[in-house]
């Protein structure tokens, strides 16, 4: 009895060590930037682990910055409508495919699948043309067409199959209680596929939100950018002897939206995450 109960205490002890070594390594990163952006420029290169003098000079600047704050609010925007365009379109296109048995409704799926294995790059030329055809170019509109053609497949496959976990007595009750269609999406699919929706939501969001290559090709002046380009391109050399404090300090504040957003909304991507796997 005693021995298994050692047993089970090693086993809990290893266990944490390990956990604990990999949340160090997935966080220390992260902190290191915070140290970084919070030292001088002469204090940059030190290797001590708790900085002995803090300064926020490197946010001052970068908050004073209108080629940050801009690209800021572009990176803003593009993300937050590609999430909302993206929800909209995949929660409307998984009600027929994981309700309806039609004809070619597989390869739809595996078309929408394979997508998303490609690399931005393959895309990048046909996407350019398409964007010079639409007169979009380095404009926002230009950016979210771009990430919508990313995100849209993934979020369909998805959408699609938390449908199919829904029992179909649910949705032919209420058709016998006379609702519509839409009803049926709106009253009764959404609030239970509201887990599913912020998880896909948040997916295309963070997509948005960190792509460069599209932004970097479809975007030419410091008004259309976004933050991963401006960051691409930032320079304080004029300010500053070494730009690296204000790339980390505008790396931090890049970072916080996502991090506050995962924070916020973590039991629902938890709930999204585990709810399709079970078929009612």
């Amino acid at each position: 009895m005693i021995a298994s109960k050692c047993k089970k205490n090693i086993k809990k002890t290893i266990f944490f060590i390990v956990c604990l070594i990999i949340a160090i390594s997935c966080l220390f990163p992260f902190y290191w930037a915070v140290v970084s952006s919070l030292r001088e420029s002469v204090d940059l290169f030190s290797t001590e682990i708790f900085p002995s003098y803090v300064t926020f000079e490197n946010y001052k600047y970068i908050f004073s910055d209108i080629t940050f704050r801009c690209s800021f609010w572009n990176s803003a925007v593009v993300a937050i409508l590609t999430s909302l365009l993206t929800i909209t379109v995949c929660f409307f296109a998984a009600y027929p495919l994981a309700r309806n048995r039609f004809k070619g409704r597989k390869r739809i799926l595996m078309l929408a699948l394979s997508v998303t294995t490609l690399p931005h790059v393959a895309v990048l030329s046909g996407m350019f043309e398409m964007i010079r055809v639409f007169d979009i170019y380095n404009e926002k509109s230009a950016l979210i067409l771009a990430y919508m053609i990313i995100t849209v497949p993934f979020t369909m496959w998805v959408m699609t199959n938390f449908m199919n976990s829904i029992p179909k007595d649910i949705e032919e009750a209420a058709v016998m209680d006379g609702a519509s269609q839409y009803i049926i999406l709106t009253k009764i699919f959404f609030p239970i596929l509201k887990p599913a929706t912020v998880t896909t939501g948040l997916l295309a969001f963070i997509a948005a939100w960190n792509e460069f290559l599209f932004a970097l090709t479809f975007t030419l002046t410091n008004q259309a950018r976004t933050v991963p380009v401006s960051l691409a391109l930032f320079s304080g050399a004029s300010h500053h002897e070494l730009p690296y404090g204000l790339i980390m300090a505008a790396s931090v504040v890049v970072t916080l939206p996502l991090v506050l957003l995962v924070v916020i909304f973590q039991r629902k991507i938890i709930s999204g995450l585990t709810a399709g796997s079970i078929k009612g």
